[in-house]
């Protein structure tokens, strides 16, 4: 575990499961603020950063924009531009399943979709491979050995070096590991949302699952979109993105919660940090968790998410605190 009286300022890096990979602890997204609606070359900059800070791990999908494929477009100028000597210093993973292109063939499972899409974020990314190529969802109407083929083939291709599985339910996702086990890929790694507000995959027994499996797990929200920030305490303000028509963040989640982010945000700051330090250090309290993925709308707000690395771990007391405002499971 990682000792935060000995931070220097460097990334510290878990081991990825039982792999060989190491991963940051905090790892960046490009799920929001770096499509073709966004400030490009804020964009670079807070890549640019980022990598200086020690994150080399960076997270797309097919999708992320707006509009879908922008995100994919805009990182592919960025690392022809800034980032061709560093390669081999960078793990890029990037996902397929959700709706992409209109027509039959242009989401879910299929082989069809998976591949094509795949082969379509390379191009987007001016890249030969990524290094791990996910399902970026559940499929019901396909068959799991379809879906877990086309990433064996991803792999058996050379077109991703891993393969990893994300926010299927554990029934679902422990056939489709032993489904792939016996087609000769390991499934490297699994991504689900996981903040203090949600809790789920917690409480189903999924991380326990994974620490058992020497699979690794990299979280996605650990701030709740935003919900766990100062930002929202006293309302919706303009330019958040619970107040952008385009974002996945809508003004009555945040409604719906901010009694609890209130109450969290007292507790953080009678523990003298911020409630997004306290939120991003809660996701990395134990094994379970190999790195919690963030997102950055500017370099300011990229360097502060990350200072959250010199908060100390929340002790035990805090942890029953945290319980008591949003009831889970301790792990």
């Amino acid at each position: 575990m990682f000792d935060t009286a000995r931070y220097d300022g460097r990334m510290p890096y878990r081991r990825c499961g039982d792999s060989g990979i190491l991963l940051p602890e905090i790892s960046l997204g490009f799920w929001h603020n770096f499509g073709g609606v966004d400030d490009f070359e804020e964009a670079r900059r807070i890549m640019r950063r980022a990598f200086d800070r020690g994150v080399t791990h960076f997270d797309l999908a097919n999708n992320y924009g707006p509009p879908p494929g922008s995100a994919e477009e805009n990182i592919g100028r960025i690392l022809v531009s800034d980032f061709v000597c560093h390669r081999d210093e960078l793990i890029i993973s990037t996902k397929a399943g959700h709706d992409m292109w209109s027509g039959p063939y242009g989401m879910n499972g299929s082989r069809k979709h998976l591949l094509a899409s795949l082969d379509q974020s390379l191009k987007r990314l001016r890249l030969s491979y990524v290094d791990i190529f996910y399902s970026h969802c559940p499929d019901p109407d396909t068959r799991l050995e379809e879906t877990m083929s086309a990433l064996a083939t991803a792999v058996q291709s050379g077109r991703a070096l891993y393969a990893g599985i994300s926010k299927y339910p554990l029934k679902r996702l422990k056939k489709a590991v032993k489904i792939l086990k016996d087609m000769g890929i390991r499934c490297l790694i699994y991504q689900p949302p996981y903040s203090i507000l949600r809790r789920d995959y917690e409480i189903e027994g999924v991380l326990d699952w994974l620490l058992d499996e020497g699979i690794g797990c990299i979280v996605f929200s650990p701030l709740a979109q935003g919900m766990l920030t100062p930002k929202y305490l006293d309302g919706i303000p303009d330019g958040s993105r619970a107040a952008r028509p385009e974002g996945f963040l809508k003004p009555e989640q945040v409604l719906a919660q901010q009694e609890k982010i209130r109450a969290l945000a007292l507790l953080a700051e009678a523990h003298g940090m911020p409630l997004h330090h306290l939120a991003i250090r809660w996701t990395l309290r134990s094994p379970h968790v190999t790195s919690s993925l963030i997102g950055a709308r500017t370099v300011a707000q990229l360097d502060d998410t990350l200072d959250a690395l010199r908060s100390p771990i929340p002790d035990e007391a805090l942890l029953a605190a945290i319980d008591s405002i949003c009831p889970g499971t301790s792990v």
